[in-house]
């Protein structure tokens, strides 16, 4: 079962030699509490206890770029508990450490349950990791960052962010209690065993307001715990339920349980996550010096090169039985969630229709609103200020590969929105971008929400130039001479972080007109890709 498995996956705020120097030195001193041997120097195989090998290659070349790794078997008459350390830096890229902790069993056993290694809350203490490779990206830390209300907005963009890998758990005080009596006593304790495979955060009582006035939807409070996922859009109500609660009773009843059921889920995504380029297709750890069966002394536990290997292959079948059962569930609350989401889409819609119409707001009839993307490209002239440059035909694809209603209602949503708010940006009446219109828009204009606009790409893509490229997309040569421009900001339709997505450049100031270059499915990034 992966739900055994421990797996850090962080980026060094060091480049590649500082970085394996620091692992280095951690595993010393992790090596030295565990009453082992130190590692020897060079590449190989050195035996550091008496049932204990340790596998080291300090200097490697990965597919594309510098590699180093160690690899710690403990042998036992359960099995191997096994311990790997990686280190993988990409020519032109962040350097990675992945840290994997596991019981490799005898046959027909389940594996026990691998704490959160020593190693990693060392590791974490030296390398100022983050979560991803952008700038911006999340701070990882070994104990929880406290939120003050000045960090508030800070926090936000964590969670909202794109390329967000790993979740956000954030833990809030209770009312009349002593927030460094909680943070000490329960809170520490409680995220300790999600150490490196979550965001960790204490929500300071000064912030707590600011910070729920924010995420109206998926607020925490009362000594609560929120577990944020990525992929987290806060103006959709309906997938609220996505981001578990722990409640204050639950943690106090028995913070040893609660810890370990806080854990579960960061523990399981960790594994199930795909890795990040550098840490994926490495060569197998074939140090030299592996003890041969006849080498091995009677009555030791340790085992031959061929038996570790079984126990090895036979571990990582059941890691990918185990993803792929995952993966049909996940296919199964996906259709459910889309149903939710398409039902709960159409009773707001129908509160926006009404209080329009009791407010003497000309109403579009729902009857004359478009059933499918092709018709609703064959209605565009119904405004004059967007102009569609895109593709047709990967639009016209939505309707074969979804059977949401709602993506076309809310696609026909966001073109009335950017229709007015286009007519006002053209008479210098808008008083800002269309994000700023649509958290502030006139009560005699159609509304989208404001969350779903997201006003430029993050950094890893603009700078990706496959990905960059996929974004320039045409506009008029009298918008720009190449008859390309990069169009970064866009709109999530639908919910999730896969979901569809239309590009648009915002030109009212020049041709006073709004292109679209893109609606289609969710463009390269470092969650699709």
């Amino acid at each position: 079962m992966t739900d055994g498995i421990y797996r850090m996956a962080v980026t060094s705020g060091h480049g590649h030699q500082e970085t394996v120097a620091l692992a280095e030195q951690q595993l010393r001193q992790w090596l030295k509490a565990l009453h082992y041997d130190e590692p020897g120097t060079g590449n190989g195989r050195r035996r550091v206890g008496p049932q204990a090998v340790l596998d080291q290659v300090a200097r490697g070349k990965a597919v594309q770029g510098r590699l180093a790794r160690w690899r710690l078997r403990e042998f036992t008459v359960q099995g191997i508990w096994q311990t790997s350390l990686t280190v993988a830096t990409a020519r032109d890229g962040r350097t990675w450490v992945q840290l994997d902790a596991e019981q490799l069993p005898v046959r027909g056993e389940e594996p026990a349950k691998a704490p959160v290694p020593a190693l990693a809350r060392g590791l974490l203490d030296v390398l100022d990791a983050t979560e991803g490779e952008q700038p911006g990206s999340a701070r990882v830390h070994a104990l929880p960052g406290v939120i003050e209300r000045g960090d508030v907005d800070d926090i936000l963009d964590e969670l909202c962010d794109p390329d967000r890998r790993l979740p956000i758990v954030v833990a809030s005080t209770p009312l009349h209690t002593d927030f460094e009596d909680w943070l000490d006593d329960t809170v520490d304790p409680l995220l300790r065993s999600c150490s490196g495979i979550a965001v960790l955060y204490a929500l300071s009582p000064g912030a707590e307001r600011a910070f729920n006035s924010a995420l109206e939807h998926h607020r925490v409070y009362g000594g609560a715990v929120r577990t944020y996922l990525p992929g987290l859009d806060p103006a959709w109500a309906p997938e609220a339920s996505r981001h578990r609660v722990m409640s204050r009773t639950t943690i106090e009843e028995n913070l040893r349980r609660a810890s370990g059921l806080l854990a579960w889920l960061p523990r399981r995504l960790a594994v199930q996550a795909p890795l990040p380029d550098q840490l994926v297709g490495l060569p197998p750890l074939r140090p030299e010096g592996l003890p041969e069966a006849d080498t091995i002394q009677p009555g030791g536990l340790l085992v031959d090169h061929e038996e570790e290997e079984a126990h090895e292959q036979r571990a990582r079948a059941e890691e990918l039985q185990e993803v792929r059962r995952w993966l049909r569930a996940a296919e199964e609350r996906e259709s459910l969630l889309a149903a939710e989401y398409d039902e709960q889409y159409s009773e707001l819609r129908a509160v926006r229709t009404k209080l329009r119409t009791l407010s003497g707001r000309p109403v579009r009839p729902e009857e004359a609103e478009p059933a499918t993307f092709a018709e609703l490209l064959d209605r565009l002239d119904e405004f004059p200020q967007l102009a569609f440059t895109g593709d047709a035909r990967l639009t016209k694809e939505l309707d074969e590969q979804t059977d949401h209603p709602t993506w076309v209602r809310m696609t026909w949503d966001a073109l009335l929105a950017l229709q007015d708010y286009a007519e006002s940006a053209k008479s210098g009446s808008a008083g800002g971008d269309f994000r700023s219109w649509c958290e502030n828009t006139p009560p005699d204009c159609h509304p989208f929400p404001p969350r779903k606009v997201i006003r430029g790409e993050s950094r890893t893509v603009s700078t990706n130039a496959k990905w960059k490229r996929e974004r320039l997309l045409p506009v008029p040569t009298e918008v720009d001479p190449s008859g390309r421009v990069f169009m970064g900001a866009h709109l999530r339709i639908g919910g999730g972080g896969t979901a569809p997505r239309l590009h648009y450049h915002d030109d009212c100031s020049g041709s006073g007109r709004i292109y679209i270059g893109y609606v289609g499915l969710h463009l390269h990034n470092t969650r699709t890709n």
